[in-house]
C-alpha cells in the first residue's frame, strides 16, 4: 500500500448502496445476527463479519486455536468487494487528488478504463488480514483493485472464496483450555501412585462463521472443531510413562474423559523435592469446514489441520515414607 502513496486508504465507507451480485454461484447462508449461543462477534477486512459460538462452559479459559501443522498460515490479502463503478470513480477522484508517481499513474490507467462505468459488476479491493502489512502479500501495488464483472470467466486467485472465509474463520477460532482435574489434587500427587485425569465441566465442539454479505456479494463458511483427544505429559522423565493419550468420549453435557479404567496413567517415579514439575495437557481438535453458516452442512476440500489448545501446571510430587517391621 505504501508503494503507492500515504493517501491511498485501505478500504471505502459502507455508506453506499447497490450493486450485483458478481459471484455467479448465489447466497450460501448467513448468520443470524439474533442467534443465541454466541460468545464473540468481529470484523475481518472491510465487510467480513465473524461469529463463534459458546466455547465450553462460562467459567473455562480460552484462547486462540493453535494449529497442528506449524507450516499452515491463515491467508495475508485477498480480494473484497468494494464499489460500483460510478463510487471507484469518486473514490480514486478523491483519494489521488495531487498524488505523486507511482500513484498517479495508477490513477491515470482507470481513468483511462472510464472505471467500467455502464458495465455490470464491481472493483474490488485487496484487504489484510494484519493492518500492521508486516507479512508479503501475494498482490502487486498496480492493482490494488480489480474489476470483477458480473458474468466473470475466470476468478482471480486472490479473490474472496469460502476457502478463504474458512481460514479465516479458523484464524479467529478461540478454544477452551483442557478443564483437567487431576487425582490426587496437583498439589499432592505422591510417587508410584498412578495420576488419574478426569475433564471437569461443559466442553464441546466449537464453531466459527465468517461471512460477507455486500453488494449483492453472498459468501459464508464455518469452520467446525470437534475435540477428539487429550494427551497428557508429566513433565519429567521421571515418571512412566510419562505421557497418555486418551480418545473423548461424547457424552450428555459434552466430550469427556476419565482415565480411571485406562491403561495409561502416569506415575512419578521421583518426587518434585522442593520444586515442581510443570504438568501439560493438550486437547486436539479435528477441524472441518462448510460453505455455508451451517455447522452441520457438508464437510468440504481441502481439509483444514487439527487444532490445539493446551494448559500448563505446576504440580508437586511427594515421596510417602513408610516403615515395615
Amino acid at each position: 500500500m505504501l508503494a503507492l502513496g500515504a493517501s491511498f486508504p485501505a478500504h471505502a465507507d459502507d455508506s453506499s448502496g447497490g450493486g450485483t451480485d458478481t459471484t455467479g454461484t448465489g447466497p450460501t447462508g448467513q448468520p443470524d445476527s439474533d442467534s443465541s449461543g454466541s460468545s464473540g462477534k468481529g470484523a475481518i477486512g472491510a465487510h467480513i463479519q465473524v461469529r463463534q459460538s459458546k466455547a465450553g462452559s462460562s467459567s473455562s479459559s480460552t484462547s486462540k486455536a493453535t494449529s497442528s501443522n506449524a507450516n499452515w498460515k491463515p491467508p495475508v490479502c485477498w480480494y473484497e468487494p468494494m464499489y460500483t463503478p460510478e463510487e471507484y470513480e469518486e473514490f480514486i477522484k478523491s483519494a489521488y487528488k495531487g498524488a505523486q508517481e507511482p500513484a498517479a499513474s495508477y490513477a491515470k490507467k482507470r481513468d483511462e478504463e472510464d472505471y467500467h462505468k455502464g458495465d455490470k459488476g464491481l472493483w474490488w479491493q485487496v484487504q489484510f488480514r494484519n493492518d500492521a502489512y508486516n507479512e508479503a502479500c501475494p498482490v502487486t501495488p498496480d492493482n490494488w483493485e480489480i474489476w470483477v464483472p458480473q458474468a466473470q470467466p475466470k476468478q482471480d486467485p486472490h479473490q474472496l472464496t469460502p476457502q478463504t472465509l474458512s481460514e479465516l474463520a479458523y484464524n479467529s477460532t478461540k478454544l477452551p483450555t483442557p478443564p483437567v482435574e487431576l487425582s490426587p489434587k496437583g498439589d499432592r500427587l505422591v510417587v508410584n501412585l498412578g495420576t488419574r485425569v478426569k475433564l471437569d465441566g461443559d466442553f464441546d465442539r466449537v464453531w466459527t462463521t465468517a461471512s460477507i454479505d455486500y453488494k449483492g456479494v453472498q459468501m459464508a463458511a464455518t469452520t467446525v472443531a470437534t475435540p477428539v483427544a487429550l494427551r497428557i505429559d508429566a513433565g519429567t522423565a521421571d515418571a512412566d510413562p510419562q505421557t497418555c493419550t486418551y480418545d473423548l468420549v461424547k457424552g450428555d453435557k459434552g466430550y469427556t474423559v476419565d482415565s480411571k479404567d485406562a491403561g495409561c496413567n502416569v506415575t512419578y517415579l521421583r518426587s518434585s523435592g522442593s520444586g515442581t514439575y510443570p504438568f501439560k495437557a493438550a486437547i486436539t481438535w479435528k477441524v472441518t469446514w462448510t460453505d455455508s453458516a451451517d455447522p452441520d452442512g457438508p464437510a468440504q476440500q481441502p481439509g483444514l489441520p487439527d487444532g490445539l489448545s493446551t494448559f500448563e501446571q505446576d504440580v508437586t510430587v511427594h515421596e510417602i515414607q513408610s516403615v515395615n517391621r
